[in-house]
């Protein structure tokens, strides 16, 4: 049986999960999908609450007597790691474009990779029934971005087709009848070249991402390049520096549908699991020849961001996480780092302090969330952005902006991404919408997300994805206003919040319980103040006219956990538990504790 290896690559909600799901239906698994739920691919629950893909994860269909193996890879620039690993598995790339939006940031991200690598790459151009779709515009825009990217004479000349994925149906033409998928599944046997299937020479294989299984431990995921593999079956395992280890296969997987099926053996070019080496990682080389030569290596851009996850030591520490000792903490993000290549954690001296670095906001808020999910208790502080020194000058990171907004609000964005050091590099205004491409440090996109939704009014999208390091752009002023700090312990008092809403948004309601140092909302004058929430009214037994209004408060602002890590600054924490997100300060002055308490 013939096999191809494909990847399906995409920027973020331009349709990527939903053709596989349409993949897998139309595919001779469809009898074990009559129930296939929508955006099947996408099983974490973060996945599913959040309508993105974050983990890249395997399929595979049969179709004329042809094994086709699916990769589902993220589409946003945060887990662009998973992106670049399962890049080496596979034999094409199958690019999704919207046809309205066209190619966008993290389009250009994964395609860069995979014309790096030398792929060929099929265009799907999705979302034709929309009724703003340009689909040919598109293709030439699609054409344009490759020819800026510098694709050679023979990716530039990439065959394309047309697709309404939600509605499972492809078509090469825009005047041909819309039936079903099956013209995608002929166009990938069409154009996806077939796997090397050379059996003669010793097996070699490349872990390109990892998974972990309750009772077989750690599992090595890659594509077989050479030879045949057996369960149970001896092996050695080489590493980039020249070192090798014996293992031993266990247990071997390939993929039927989204199914992980036990095999007995696999041959060349087929993608399979391994289990049974415990301590497999992406990149090496597993082979039955000793003197085998190594695989190419896998390399992974390197994290941009770093946050602080501490021991949370608050006076409220401990009442609702199960888990939040140092030793809690160091053995999740031991155990995260077996699956999460992107992720990298330094153990500082200080038992109850562990720097962890990421590929931005989202790939770090997606590992705390998680671990709130299990119990987890612990406090975070505000990101901080990777620098490196070049020529012996600090550079730091820079980002491309797309932001589509109504005409009328592009003004105001302009106006807060220039003081955050962005420089605008096009404007476009057509049908009463504004697209606007800026280079910004990535230091000036943390905390814009909320304030962006504010600005459009919940009315524009915002896509980014890194672009390149540059000299240190100074000091960026990004919050105006200051923090509203608790000086007391106790519950808060509807008349204390009354008496405060008018200084600035508040964080929390009647009867919260604060402690001295929690951040319960912010000062609009700019600077940290320090409050009592807990004063009550005091009362007489004289009632007089108009004294006795009934308190109207103003619905506090609810705090989630990726707005509290935009909105600290330095010297504040996001304290986060099973149950509760709050932010508190490092420390008061004592004479800042003893004003409050007059």
């Amino acid at each position: 049986m013939e096999i191809r290896n494909i990847a399906i690559i995409a920027h973020v909600d331009h349709g990527k999960t939903t053709l596989v799901d349409a993949l897998l239906k139309g595919g001779d698994v469809i009898a074990e999908h009559k129930q296939l739920e929508e955006r099947a691919m996408d099983s974490d629950d973060q996945e599913k609450e959040r309508g993105i893909t974050i983990y890249a994860k395997n399929a595979s269909i049969f179709y004329k007597d042809t094994k086709i193996n699916i990769v589902d890879t993220p589409g946003h620039a945060d887990f662009g790691s998973e992106v670049e690993r399962m890049l080496r598995t596979i034999d094409a790339a199958v690019l999704v474009i919207d046809a309205h939006e066209g190619p966008m940031p993290q389009t250009k991200f994964v395609l860069s990779k995979s014309l790096e690598v030398g792929l060929p790459v099929l265009v799907v151009i999705n979302k034709i029934d929309k009724p703003t779709a340009r689909p040919d515009e598109v293709v030439d825009l699609t054409f344009d971005l490759f020819a800026k990217l510098g694709a050679s004479d023979q990716q530039l000349d990439f065959p394309y087709i047309y697709a309404i994925a939600k509605d499972g149906v492809a078509i090469k033409n825009l005047d041909d009848e819309k039936k079903d998928i099956t013209p995608l599944l002929d166009f990938f046997l069409e154009h996806v070249p077939v796997a090397p299937a050379d059996t003669t020479k010793p097996f070699r294989m490349q872990p390109a991402t990892l998974a972990y299984d309750n009772f077989l431990g750690r599992m090595g995921i890659g594509r077989v390049y050479e030879g045949e593999v057996k369960a149970n079956q001896n092996v050695f395992v080489k590493t980039e520096d020249g070192k090798t280890r014996p293992g031993r296969i266990s247990k071997l997987f390939t993929f039927r549908g989204m199914e992980r099926i036990e095999a007995q053996v696999a041959q060349a070019g087929d993608i399979v699991a391994l289990a049974g080496i415990d301590d497999i990682f992406v990149g090496e080389t597993i082979t039955t020849d000793e003197k085998a030569e190594l695989l190419p290596a896998i390399k992974v851009d390197p994290p941009a961001l770093a946050m602080d996850f501490m021991v949370n030591d608050s006076p409220l520490s401990g009442r609702e996480g199960k888990l939040g000792s140092s030793r809690h903490i160091r053995e999740r993000l031991l155990k995260e780092l077996e699956t999460n290549v992107g992720l990298k954690v330094e153990m500082e001296n200080n038992a109850d302090h562990f720097k962890v670095y990421g590929r931005g906001e989202m790939h770090i808020a997606v590992l705390i969330e998680n671990m709130r999910r299990e119990g987890f208790e612990l406090q975070v502080s505000k990101p901080e952005v990777v620098t490196q020194e070049i020529d012996g000058k600090v550079h730091e990171p820079i980002e491309n902006v797309v932001i589509n907004c109504p005409d009328d609000m592009s003004g105001k964005i302009i106006e807060t991404l220039s003081q955050r050091k962005g420089i605008m590099q096009n404007i476009v205004s057509k049908d009463g919408q504004t697209t606007l491409e800026f280079e910004i440090p990535t230091r000036g996109l943390l905390g814009f997300r909320s304030t962006f939704i504010l600005l459009t009014k919940g009315e524009g999208t915002l896509y980014h994805s890194f672009s390149h390091f540059a000299p240190h752009c100074g000091k960026i002023e990004k919050r105006s206003v200051g923090s509203m700090i608790s000086g007391n312990d106790g519950q808060a008092m509807g008349f204390a919040l009354y008496n405060l809403q008018d200084r600035g948004p508040l964080f929390i309601g009647p009867q919260t319980e604060v402690y001295e140092g929690m951040i319960i909302g912010e000062h609009n004058q700019g600077t940290d103040l320090v409050v009592n929430p807990i004063k009550g009214k005091k009362l007489t037994n004289v009632r007089a006219s108009g004294s006795d209004d009934a308190i109207r408060l103003t619905p506090p602002l609810e705090m989630t956990l990726e707005k509290a890590i935009e909105y600290v600054q330095d010297e504040e924490y996001v304290e986060v538990t099973p149950s509760k997100i709050r932010l508190r300060k490092k420390y008061l002055k004592e004479h800042e504790r003893k004003r409050s308490n007059k």
